[in-house]
């Protein structure tokens, strides 16, 4: 009787478990979950399979070291201990034939979608460009052909690729907007690419997923995804603001901070050549000699 209490007693736990895990899943956003964009899809079923696969070696082997620790129990007089049995050549083909299978799955799928999801590959001829500058600690969004900027919000149409230039004035972090699409670093005196695309109007969460000092935890941003009609009202909007983006009004945006409530500004106007000159400010020699770029390398930073 105690036996099939115990039994029970797994089950029930078991079940339980189940039940909170699709409770939570019901109740909570988990971002790569649930993607709004076809590269955070794509993404997502990659990670569902990987999972899936290793599930076919993971599942067997944790059942079976439950099995055999309850068979051969101290408390078990059937659990026949038998130091000298010898290997058996089919069980031997099974636990290394059935990983190698696997990883070789595994490989294919990686190597052929690391050539899809090259983030630097642009989704389609017809596609917006949006300036990403990583600051202390905020996001600077600039539209180089409507010639005006944001912070820490992004506006992106439904339906058309976004390729953005990223960036960094300050230390390397890293651009991620879950629902859309993986993450990618953004580094001084280098331009990264990430192509993206959202598939239906929304407000998605944007996070600088590298740690970079005090108010990194605050360094958070909204990916606005709207119809192209109600796109060309929010850059019409922002033309219209009265703030200027010159590099008087840059190198006070740019101090440490966290930008005050409700953490969102706009700018009319932008110097066409500010994404340029933060470029290039790490890549000036120093008293006529090496580069930052090049001393920071000798150095090993």
């Amino acid at each position: 009787m105690g036996k099939h209490r115990k039994i029970l007693a797994i089950l029930t736990l078991f079940v339980v478990v189940i039940l909170l895990a699709a409770w939570y899943l019901h109740g909570h956003t988990i971002a790569v979950l649930q993607p709004a964009g076809p590269i955070g899809e794509k993404e997502r079923n990659l990670m569902i399979f990987a999972v899936s696969i290793s599930a076919i070696v993971v599942i067997p082997v944790f059942t079976i070291l439950g099995l055999f620790a309850w068979r051969y129990r101290e408390s078990n007089p059937r659990g026949r201990y038998d130091p000298k049995l010898e290997g058996s050549g089919k069980l031997e083909a099974v636990w290394w034939l059935t990983p190698a299978i696997i990883i070789t799955i595994i490989g294919v799928v990686t190597w052929r979608s690391s050539y899809a999801l090259d983030p630097f590959k642009p989704l389609s001829a017809n596609t917006e460009h949006i300036q990403v500058v990583a600051l202390d600690w905020k996001w600077l969004f600039i539209y180089p052909e409507q010639h005006v900027a944001s912070v820490n919000v992004a506006y992106v149409p439904v339906g058309t690729p976004v390729e953005f230039d990223l960036t960094s004035d300050t230390v390397m972090t890293s651009f991620w907007v879950p629902q859309l699409g993986g993450q990618m670093y953004a580094m001084p005196g280098m331009v990264t690419k990430l192509n993206l695309e959202a598939a239906k109007p929304g407000s998605y969460h944007g996070l600088a997923a590298n740690i970079s000092g005090d108010g990194f935890a605050d360094q958070t941003f909204t990916a606005v995804a709207v119809e192209p009609q109600f796109y060309a009202k929010s850059i019409n909007a922002m033309q219209v603001d009265a703030n200027k983006l010159t590099e008087a009004s840059y190198s006070t945006l740019a101090k440490p901070g966290v930008m005050p409530a409700p953490g969102i500004r706009y700018y009319g106007t932008v110097d066409p050549n500010l994404y340029d000159t933060i470029l290039m400010r790490y890549m000036v020699p120093i008293n006529g000699g090496d580069s930052v770029d090049t001393v920071n390398a000798g150095v090993g930073l």
